[in-house]
Parts: structure tokens; C-alpha cells; sequence
């Protein structure tokens, strides 16, 4: 349990870090810049509490805001994937591994349950961090591309570093 709280510590510090050090740096295109810290919200462990959860994403939100200055964008986006997460796992995990003591990601889940995991709650977080940030419809199409082209990087950062950092375990 030490180990897990320890190693989620780590975590939340490193893709804060990583995020507004790093990858804020990055644009590409002048309309794509990743936010992979939400990869710390898609590897919680399930058997966290849902509130815990929530709580957790707010303060990731809350850095991530005072950080960037940008007044609660993060803080909705991320609470609103945290709040929607046990639905999604629970239509894509099955029930008795639910109760075991699993880690989400791809080498657990499978590639395709993680992908499919990832493409929804990333897509889902920045549809809602993009059409805040622009607060209007009359750029819809404009910020829908911002979101399809923000996800499919933030995705690929996704898929890389559990390529990278994700033990190769024989089950």
C-alpha cells in the first residue's frame, strides 16, 4: 500500500513537471500541445475510492492551473474524466478483476481495452478543456480539430511511455 501511494506521489509530481516544463514548450503545427498529465488519472489504481479519485484529479487540475493561468480549465476537465472513470472501467474491465488488485495499463488490460480506455478519457477531457478554453460555438469545427489533433498526440505520448515504463510481466 506504501509502495502505491509512493509511487502515485512520484507520479503526479513527475507529469506536472513534465507537462509545464516540458510539453507547454511544445507546439506543433502553432494548434497542437499534448497534456499527457492526464496519464496520472488513467493509471490510478481501481481499488482507490471514486471521492479519492475525484480529489486527486482536482489538485492535479489545480496545479496544472496555477501553473498555466489558466483559472479552472484543468480543474473541470480533470474532474469531470475522474467523475466518469468507474463507468468507463466498469463497462471495459471485467467484474472479478475489478476486485483484484490490477493496474490499468495496456499490459493488464490488453492493448485494445487500454487504447479504447485512453482514447475515451482523453478525448473526453479535452473536448471539455478546448470548448472551454474558446467559450464560444462560432469556432466549433476549428476547436473540434483542436481536439482530434491534441488527442491523437497526447495519445501517442500515452501509448509511448507504457511502452517505456511498463514492466514486461509473464501472467
Amino acid at each position: 500500500m506504501i509502495n502505491l501511494v509512493s509511487i502515485n506521489i512520484v507520479r503526479f509530481g513527475i507529469l506536472i513537471l513534465l507537462q509545464v516544463l516540458v510539453l507547454n514548450n511544445i507546439e506543433l503545427f502553432q494548434f497542437v500541445n499534448p497534456y499527457l498529465y492526464v496519464l496520472f488519472i488513467l493509471l490510478l489504481p481501481v481499488q482507490i475510492p471514486h471521492w479519492l479519485i475525484m480529489v486527486t484529479s482536482f489538485f492535479m487540475g489545480l496545479c496544472i492551473d496555477i501553473l498555466m493561468n489558466t483559472i479552472g480549465m484543468h480543474i473541470a476537465a480533470s474532474v469531470l474524466v475522474a467523475y466518469i472513470r468507474p463507468y468507463i472501467l466498469g463497462v471495459l474491465i471485467d467484474r472479478g478483476k475489478k476486485d483484484a488488485e490490477i493496474s490499468l495499463n495496456f499490459r493488464q488490460l490488453g492493448f485494445e481495452r487500454f487504447l479504447l480506455y485512453a482514447v475515451i478519457m482523453v478525448f473526453i477531457h479535452h473536448t471539455v478543456l478546448f470548448y472551454i478554453e474558446v467559450f464560444r460555438m462560432t469556432e466549433f469545427f476549428s476547436t473540434l480539430g483542436r481536439v482530434f489533433l491534441n488527442s491523437f498526440f497526447t495519445l501517442l505520448l500515452i501509448v509511448m511511455s507504457q511502452f517505456i515504463f511498463v514492466k514486461n510481466t509473464k501472467d
